[in-house]
């Protein structure tokens, strides 16, 4: 049996094994440094894919866009002031109205009723009244006639107590009576004096017991003219002149009291209104400046009003036009007001584009001086308006930027621009 003998390798075998590998990592390496020394790949994108502009300086303004309703500079709203029936519709929504014009009648039997009431208790009251001042009349003269009886009788006994005291000094007449006599004047000046302080207390009696029937009088009297005017407010009128821009109401209806019926409008002036959102309630401020333009004139608008309260997420604000309002101008159009948040200055800028949302403005893509390949730069923007950002710091005037969005350029550190 023959043994297995071991077989030599030749040099020139162990020589090419050593080319062999050098040159596969020559390929590895120079692949590499195709792909970029922090081995992110380079991209080859077609210029017409992409969105190029420059960057410039230039006045920055920052602003807001809105949209802003036009309304009448003043609305008043019309409410049931009593509730009832419609009875009649006189003015129709959609016309002109002047102050004091009836727009609608109102019925309503229990206020009439209540009325007729009021009435009956007011008469009762003031019969109420007269009979309680004829009664301290009599009251007061029956008193005086018996106090001049009682003054009488006083000075019949005090002359007779006088001379029975005189005999008595002479003994002409018995002590008892004297004491008798005496006795006599005194029940009667006491007498007096009690019919005097009865006087008094009834007076007083009677002066309160009538004070409280004229409140009470003037009560229903107050209670009755209210009553009587809210029968008047059912004859609904117009309380200023202007525009009827809405009736809601129909024959045979029922209104219920404070509800609302329609709105006059007044066409003196215009105002804006807009909805704002409500990361910028910190920053608008009343007297803030707002553009428009309007048939290729650019026409301003102040901020006049700001309503706190926040809804969805938004607020809204009044402005009023700083000039005259443009005479073509309706109520309920639409106008994209750019509400001004600071001051007009001079920076570098950059337009606005769909990069900012894949990068949150940190990094761009910058085209070199030919325009054949764009390099990935950090940058860092300030402010921004719906038409630029301000450049802070990476980005100088006379560049060029890729801002179209870079969602299908993945993690690419270089373009490659291809026409």
């Amino acid at each position: 049996m023959g043994m297995d003998r071991r077989i030599e390798r030749r040099w020139f075998e162990h020589r090419r094994l050593w080319w062999m590998s050098g040159g596969g990592a020559a390929i590895l390496l120079l692949i590499w440094l195709v792909l970029g020394l922090d081995g992110r790949s380079q991209l080859a994108v077609a210029t017409e894919h992409l969105v190029i502009a420059d960057v410039r300086s230039g006045p920055f303004l920052e602003y807001i866009a809105l949209a802003g309703t036009v309304q009448p500079i003043r609305t008043v709203y019309l409410d049931a002031m009593a509730g009832g029936r419609v009875e009649e519709v006189i003015r129709e929504a959609g016309t002109y109205v002047t102050a004091g014009d009836t727009i609608l009648r109102i019925s309503n039997a229990a206020l009439v009723l209540d009325i007729m009431n009021r009435e009956a208790q007011l008469f009762e009251q003031r019969n109420n009244l007269r009979n309680t001042r004829l009664a301290m009349q009599r009251n007061s003269l029956d008193l005086e006639s018996r106090l001049l009886e009682l003054e009488r009788d006083i000075q019949v006994a005090q002359r007779e107590f006088q001379r029975n005291r005189q005999l008595l000094d002479r003994d002409l007449v018995p002590r008892d009576v004297f004491i008798d006599a005496r006795q006599e004047h005194d029940y009667l000046l006491a007498r007096r004096d009690l019919m005097l302080r009865t006087q008094d207390q009834d007076s007083i009696f009677r002066s309160l017991q009538i004070e409280m029937l004229e409140a009470s009088v003037d009560r229903l009297e107050t209670g009755l003219c209210l009553v009587r005017e809210n029968l008047e407010n059912l004859w609904l009128r117009a309380p200023v002149s202007g525009h009827l821009t809405s009736l809601n109401a129909e024959i045979g209806e029922s209104k219920t009291q404070g509800e609302r019926l329609g709105q006059i409008d007044v066409l003196d002036g215009f105002r804006v209104r807009a909805e704002v959102d409500e990361y910028y309630i910190a920053r608008i401020a009343v007297d803030r400046v707002g553009t428009f333009e309007l048939e290729d004139r650019e026409h301003r608008l102040r901020v006049t009003k700001i309503y706190p309260e926040v809804t969805d997420g938004r607020f809204q604000i009044d402005l009023v036009f700083v000039d005259e309002s443009p005479p073509d101008i309706r109520r309920g159009q639409t106008l994209r007001v750019q509400l001004q948040l600071g001051d007009r200055i001079e920076c570098v800028v950059l337009p606005r584009g769909g990069f900012y949302t894949s990068t949150s403005g940190r990094w761009v893509y910058v085209l070199d001086d030919a325009g054949r390949s764009a390099t990935r730069r950090d940058i860092r923007l300030g402010r921004q308006n719906p038409r630029v950002y301000e450049v802070l710091d990476g980005l100088a005037p006379g560049e060029r930027v890729v801002i179209s969005p870079y969602d299908e350029l993945g993690d690419a550190n270089r373009l490659i621009l291809k026409n």
